[in-house]
């Protein structure tokens, strides 16, 4: 007897999650779900012809239908919240209600926090939730508790990971393989660092430096918003020192640093020739058929660094991750590594290795989890060395 998993909302990332559920999550059934009909039934027709069975169906649904997602749930082991951030809170609340567990992509730290208070209502109701699942947030954070694990005390964690154009075109030699607007989002505000083994807010677009990552060579790191969530917090007391960059291309930091100061990253209205003006919008109108495509053929890498005591001893973990786009399913590597990463927790839901209640995706087995990801074909290596203070 297999598992019901429903997925809400089925573009690129909820399409990879329904085909790895398919073929790892021991599905009976997956239901596509979708505001735009034909995008589901596309979505599922595509699932039910790389795994040669008839196990995914697309249908329709407007997430904001209270009832009719109710109605929906109705008889589902878990689901994946694939539409944007600010449906989550009432999903839970709906999947509390249906006795339903829940995993989603996340986007906004502010809900996650009000999903984790759900804990009691959770664990009442014998269900999981667990947000903020994907590549980063997500697999990277469970990177950095794997080399953490992997010493004795560890101090500091550094986290790099990106997604990247195999061949990238100048001049932009960048493409966005999910909505721009969560671009945007990681490059605006604030990150959350630990630092001195304190909280500290680091500005976006800061403390460059140059990473080496075979096969790509040399790559620009820097900070950016998006892929710390609740895990600071997690590790304080833990850690002197946490912190994530993205890595991109050579002169993507200058172009896109720009574009911040000159206030294109704002939602704050100005007014141009007697009209109001969003300039993110703007921003967004000019330079989505810049570097969004029908097709990309990727590369993704990841890398976790552990620095602390092992044996006594002044030890580095480096724990790196490379993916890359499947001709054969025609998937990207952002797509399997945040759609399959989603779709693994939620066969650990489903088959009942995530206790009832509200979990932070940091607290889930890190060794798992890796594990899980060389299943599905996807290398990984770790390199431990000695470090000379």
């Amino acid at each position: 007897m297999g598992y019901h998993y429903i997925i809400l909302g089925s573009g690129r990332q909820g399409t990879a999650a329904a085909y790895d559920l398919a073929k790892f999550g021991d599905a009976e059934q997956i239901v596509l779900a979708d505001f735009k009909e034909e995008v589901a039934v596309q979505a599922a027709a595509r699932i039910n012809r790389l795994i040669g069975r008839e196990v995914a169906q697309g249908v329709f649904l407007d997430v904001t239908d209270y009832p009719s997602l109710l109605l929906r749930l109705k008889g589902m082991d878990v689901t994946l919240s694939a539409v944007t951030y600010y449906h989550n809170l009432s999903i839970s609340r709906a999947c509390l209600e249906s006795g339903v567990s829940l995993c989603d992509m996340g986007g906004n730290t502010d809900v996650v926090w009000s999903q984790l208070a759900l804990d009691e209502a959770a664990r009442t109701a014998g269900v999981s939730l667990l947000p903020d699942c994907g590549m980063g947030p997500g697999l990277i954070n469970n990177m950095g508790v794997y080399v953490m694990d992997a010493l004795d005390i560890p101090r500091e964690v550094y986290l790099y990971d990106a997604g990247l154009p195999r061949d990238p075109t100048p001049p932009w030699n960048y493409y966005c393989t999910f909505h721009l607007n969560g671009l945007t989002n990681e490059y605006d505000h604030e990150a959350t660092f630990i630092r001195d083994g304190k909280i500290c807010l680091v500005p976006t677009f800061t403390e460059r430096e140059e990473i080496d990552f075979p096969p790509l060579g040399k790559l620009e790191a820097f900070v950016i918003s998006g892929s710390m969530s609740t895990t600071a917090d997690s590790h304080l007391g833990k850690l002197q020192r946490y912190e994530n960059k993205v890595l991109r291309y050579p002169g993507h930091f200058e172009t896109f640093e720009g574009y911040k100061r000159l206030g294109l990253f704002s939602e704050e209205p100005v007014e141009v020739d007697g009209a109001l003006v969003n300039p993110r919008h703007f921003y967004h109108k000019l330079l989505e058929g810049k570097i969004t495509a029908a097709h990309v053929e990727d590369v993704c890498v990841m890398r976790a660094v552990g620095v602390g005591l092992k044996d006594g001893r002044e030890t580095r973990v480096t724990l790196d991750l490379i993916d890359r786009y499947d001709p054969v399913t025609g998937f990207t590597g952002m797509e399997r590594l945040t759609g399959w990463h989603c779709a693994l927790m939620m066969g650990f839901q489903a088959r009942g290795e995530v206790a009832p209640g509200a979990h932070r995706m940091e607290t889930v087995p890190a060794a798992k989890i890796m594990d899980e990801i060389r299943k599905r074909g996807i290398q990984w290596t770790v390199v431990e060395e000695r470090v000379d203070k």
